[in-house]
C-alpha cells in the first residue's frame, strides 16, 4: 500500500472501525475494520490513541495527550503506519489512501439489517423452538418406528432419481443452514458472504463473518451454532408433521429421507480437526485465537523436527507456540493432536471406503448408461446418466473451489 509521509503534525482520517474491550484481557482493544474483515488486539494505550486520531487530533498532539493522560510514552506515527498497512487509514493530511475495501468480496444481502432479523434471536422464539424439539423427543420415545433410519434415504427403486431428489432438498437446507449464520451475524451489525469452500476432501458451502470478531464472545456463539439450531428445527419439525399430519404417502416419504439427510450432516460439525461450526465454538471455549493454523504449525514443527533428527540435521525453527499465553499454548499442543490424528482417520477413509464406493458406483452407473445404448433398460439408462451428472457435477465444483482457495499452491509449482 502506498502509505503517505506521517510527520508530527500529520492528522489522519480513520475508516469507520470497531473497537471493543478484549474478552479476557482488559488492558487489551481489539481494533477492526469489518467491511475487509481484519482485526487486531492492541494495547489499550493504543486504543485510545486511535479514538484521539480518529478525533482529528495531530501525530504529536496524539503522543502529548497519551503522556498526560496514561502516564505512557507511544509512537503515533509508527501506529499510524501500521495502521494504513492494515488499511484502516483512510487518508493522511487530505491524502487519500488506496482502500483494500474496493477489491475485498461484497457482503451478501446487504439490505438485510438488524432490526430485519433480531426477533429471530429473541427469547419468544427460543422458547417456540424448545417447545417443537421437546415435543419431537417425546414422540420419538413414543414412536421408535419414526427413528431415522438409513433405508429411509431410498424412498425409490430407481437410485438416480432418489440422489437427484436428495440432493435438491439436501441443497435448500443447506443453503438455509447457512442463511442463518448470516443472518444471526446481521441480528448483530456484521456483514458476511456465502459461497463455496473446502475441508480436506469434502466440498461444503461456508459463511465468512471474520468481522464477527468485533462482538464479544458471548455474542459470537449465536452465530456459530445458528446453523445447527435450523438443522435441529427442520428435523423435529418434519418429524412432527410425519407422525401427526395425514399426508400422502410420497409425502411423508420425502420428509423422512429429508430427516436422513440433514442428520447426516450432525457427526460432520463434530469433527473440530477442520473448521467446522463446532470448531469456532470450542476455539472460543479454549479462549484461543487462531486454534487450527497454531495447531498445524505446530504439527509442521514437530514433523520437520523428526525429520531433522533422523536425517542428523540442525533442529527447525523456534516453536510457534511459545510466543502463545501459558492457556492457549496447551490447548494448541493438544489440539495439534487431534488435527494431525482426524485429518489421518478420515483420509484413511476415504482411501479404505470413500473413493471405492464413489468409482464402483461411478463404474455401474457408465455400464447402465452403456447398456442403454446397447439395447437394454431405458429407466436404467437415465436412471445412471443422473447419478453420472449429479456426482460429476459435484466433483468438478470441488476442485473447481479447491484450485481457486488454493492458487498459492500453484503459483508456487508454476514457479
Amino acid at each position: 500500500m502506498n502509505a503517505a509521509p506521517v510527520t508530527a503534525g500529520s492528522r489522519v482520517g480513520l475508516h469507520p472501525l470497531i473497537s471493543r474491550p478484549d474478552d479476557d484481557d482488559p488492558d487489551v482493544v481489539v481494533v477492526g475494520r469489518a467491511e475487509i474483515g481484519e482485526f487486531v488486539e492492541l494495547p489499550a494505550v493504543y486504543g485510545e490513541a486511535i479514538r484521539l486520531l480518529d478525533e482529528g487530533l495531530s501525530v504529536s498532539d496524539t503522543e502529548a495527550r497519551i503522556a498526560a493522560e496514561q502516564d505512557a510514552e507511544i509512537d503515533a506515527a509508527e501506529l499510524v503506519e501500521a495502521l494504513t498497512d492494515l488499511g484502516f487509514v483512510r487518508d493522511v493530511d487530505g491524502r487519500a489512501l488506496p482502500d483494500p475495501a474496493v477489491d475485498a468480496p461484497p457482503s451478501h444481502f446487504r439490505t438485510l439489517t438488524q432490526r430485519h432479523v433480531a426477533w429471530l434471536f429473541s427469547a419468544p422464539l427460543k422458547l417456540a423452538w424448545t417447545l417443537v424439539v421437546g415435543a419431537a423427543l417425546v414422540t420419538l420415545a413414543l414412536r421408535l418406528d419414526l427413528l431415522p433410519h438409513y433405508e429411509d434415504f431410498f424412498w425409490s427403486d430407481y437410485v438416480g432419481l432418489t440422489v437427484l431428489v436428495n440432493t435438491v432438498m439436501m441443497s435448500a437446507a443447506i443453503s438455509v443452514h447457512e442463511l442463518m449464520h448470516l443472518t444471526a451475524a446481521r441480528s448483530l451489525g456484521v456483514p458476511g458472504r456465502i459461497g463455496f469452500g473446502t475441508r480436506l476432501h469434502n466440498l461444503v458451502v461456508q459463511t465468512d463473518v471474520t468481522a464477527v470478531w468485533g462482538v464479544p464472545r458471548r455474542s459470537r456463539y449465536r452465530v456459530y451454532l445458528a446453523g445447527m439450531a435450523w438443522d435441529v428445527l427442520l428435523m423435529a419439525s418434519l418429524t412432527l408433521l410425519v407422525a401427526y399430519a395425514p399426508l400422502p404417502d410420497l409425502a411423508r416419504a420425502l420428509m423422512q429421507a429429508l430427516v436422513v439427510t440433514v442428520l447426516m450432516t450432525i457427526p460432520f460439525q463434530l469433527q473440530v480437526y477442520m473448521r467446522t461450526d463446532l470448531y469456532y465454538v470450542l476455539r472460543d471455549l479454549l479462549r484461543t485465537r487462531n486454534l487450527f493454523d497454531d495447531g498445524l504449525a505446530y504439527a509442521r514443527y514437530l514433523l520437520d523436527g523428526a525429520l531433522a533428527r533422523l536425517r542428523r540435521r540442525p533442529a527447525p525453527a523456534a516453536d510457534p507456540t511459545d510466543d502463545l499465553a501459558p492457556h492457549e499454548r496447551r490447548a494448541t499442543r493438544i489440539y495439534s493432536v487431534f488435527l494431525v490424528g482426524g485429518a489421518t482417520i478420515s483420509l484413511t477413509f476415504l482411501l479404505l471406503y470413500g473413493a471405492p464406493i464413489a468409482i464402483s458406483a461411478a463404474v455401474r452407473a457408465v455400464r447402465g448408461v452403456v447398456g442403454g445404448f446397447a439395447g437394454g433398460p431405458v429407466l436404467t439408462a437415465v436412471d445412471s446418466g443422473v447419478f453420472l451428472l449429479i456426482e460429476g457435477g459435484i466433483q468438478v465444483l470441488f476442485l473447481v473451489t479447491f484450485v481457486r482457495g488454493h492458487r498459492h499452491w500453484f503459483r508456487r509449482r508454476a514457479g
